[in-house]
């Protein structure tokens, strides 16, 4: 009867095997840009940090609604206002099996903070990382940190045995072309394992049978492919050849949207996109002997220039929300006064700023764009270079993917720029910090997004005291106060906040991200 009773019981736990294996799916997603590196210090850029979550973790991750919870610390405690001491999670293992201890956090925590990284920014609160023991670690601060928390939950957790066996201690320096082992190949603690990438071809990830959490859904590989041209993009998904894609060309919304295998999912990023000025070298190409855009009168009247109402109708048609200011909505530090436009679309007006500044015929000059990261930005920036023409600026536009633009602007080879900004910590200290802060010639996370080398020591010292101001009224007044300054002075064109539209087959479900970072463990196919 033992007998019996086992054998039913072993024939149940087959077949509930046999059903468990057969809802597990492969999620094949489709976008134009690819990944730049799997070093998760060598590339602070949207798409590769999408795919680095899923195979690597941080002590700290959000939810659903963006509040911190959880990830490789169990528990955290502050011992005082300036050190944040974290218990480990026991039991964890690298991808490769080997334990997760404390001594794999100290050296990424560092490698972090370390250039040529290019997250320093999800570590610029820290002063420290100190050992406890095999399982606590303490961050020691700069200062006390209103948003420590919310920062370090893109700093991810490397084998420090891994990177040393593997010439791989610091981080891959992205924009000087370097190669490393670790920007083709990872060893993380996250669900999901790096089976091969192959760039501008094929990300292959396979699930980690040995996950310390479950997934919600039933995804047991990922398999990404970036498609730049728009046609084909839409056909693979209309076709099946892909199951989800995270960037449906706006010119196929509704033929998508009509179609009954596709549903579409969308809402508003954290992400807004805008053009960066040269503001740093004495002399422009093709201005002999002047910048002319170190002139504040100069840098208004390309503002006055752009019709965002004509962007917003033809190009974005409806993806887009005009704004005034370097922050989404969603993002502390936003208001109604700084959202609203600086100045109006007038050319006119913009002509007579350029007279004035010493240009009445104008000048020459480029403007760098990717071709393949943000919603429509090739057509934006084309727009853009007919409308500065229109007001006498005879404008040349250049247009890269995004692995070379990038690059292109952070080693400062650029006039005028257009560039995408996701707040990761839903805090504006993240934009003021990376794209307005005086850069630090020691690389480190102050200005290293400040393509245009844009510098005010009273909005750098206003920031400063954001960093550690724990009164939130008065740390918002900073913040308000050191954005209206950036946009009084036009050092940067904020264009619009990107809304995000999500394209899939109707057997997909899943959580929109106003990070647009697509979450294969939420993930269910059919």
């Amino acid at each position: 009867m033992a007998r019996l009773s086992f054998a039913r019981s072993a024939l149940a736990l087959t077949i509930l095997a046999a059903a468990t294996m057969s809802q597990a799916a492969t999620l094949r997603i489709a976008g134009a840009n690819d990944i730049l590196t799997f070093d998760p210090q060598g590339q602070n850029h949207q798409t590769t940090l999408a795919y680095q979550q899923m195979v690597y973790e941080g002590l700290v991750r959000y939810d659903e609604k963006f509040q911190i919870e959880p990830a490789l610390a169990t528990k955290w405690t502050f011992v005082s206002p300036t050190q944040l001491r974290f218990e480990l999670r026991k039991g964890v293992k690298f991808h490769d099996g080997a334990p997760f201890t404390a001594d794999d956090v100290v050296f990424s925590i560092t490698r972090a903070m370390t250039p040529p990284s290019n997250l320093t920014s999800s570590v610029q609160s820290v002063k420290e990382a100190k050992k406890v023991d095999d399982f606590t670690v303490d961050l020691i601060l700069k200062g006390p940190s209103p948003v420590v928390l919310r920062e370090i939950s893109e700093a991810r957790i490397m084998n420090k045995t891994w990177a040393e066996k593997n010439n791989a201690t610091k981080a891959q320096d992205f924009k000087a072309n370097e190669e490393s082992f670790a920007a083709r190949n990872a060893n993380g603690t996250g669900p999901f394992m790096l089976v091969a990438w192959q760039p501008d071809t094929k990300t292959t990830l396979k699930k980690n049978p040995n996950w310390w959490d479950k997934p919600k859904g039933n995804i047991d590989e990922v398999v990404f492919t970036p498609i730049k041209s728009a046609a084909t993009r839409s056909a693979a998904l209309i076709s099946g050849q892909v199951d989800f894609v995270v960037d449906p060309p706006v010119q196929d919304l509704e033929r998508l949207k009509r179609d009954a295998n596709i549903k579409m999912i969308e809402g508003p990023e954290n992400r807004t996109i805008f053009l960066g000025f040269d503001q740093f070298r004495d002399e422009l190409p093709g201005v002999k002997g002047k910048n002319p855009l170190k002139d504040k009168r100069v840098r208004q009247a390309l503002y006055q220039a752009v019709d965002m109402a004509a962007i917003e109708k033809t190009v974005m048609r409806g993806l887009g929300k005009a704004t005034g200011t370097m922050i989404a909505p969603m993002v502390n530090g936003w208001t109604p006064q700084l959202g609203a436009r600086a100045s109006k679309y007038d050319v006119a007006a913009a002509k007579k700023l350029l007279a004035d500044a010493g240009y009445p015929n104008g000048f020459e000059l480029t403007l760098d764009c990717p071709n393949d990261r943000y919603v429509n930005d090739e057509a934006i920036c084309q727009a853009i270079t007919a409308m500065w023409t229109r007001a006498g600026v005879k404008t040349k536009l250049q247009t890269n993917p995004m692995s070379i633009h990038a690059a292109k602007i952070q080693k400062y080879e650029t006039s005028a720029y257009m560039l995408g900004w996701g707040v990761a910590t839903f805090d504006a200290l993240y934009s003021l910090d990376s794209l307005i802060s005086t850069v630090d010639p020691k690389g480190g996370a102050a200005g290293n997004f400040n393509c245009g080398r844009m510098s005010n020591p009273q909005v750098d010292s206003l920031i400063q005291q954001i960093k550690t101001e724990m009164d939130a009224k008065k740390r918002d007044g900073m913040i308000h106060e050191a954005l209206q300054i950036v946009k009084d002075d036009y050092n940067y064109l904020p264009l619009h906040d990107q809304i995000r539209p999500w394209a899939m087959r109707k057997g997909v479900t899943t959580i929109h991200r106003a990070d647009d970072r697509p979450m294969p463990t939420w993930t269910t196919k059919k």
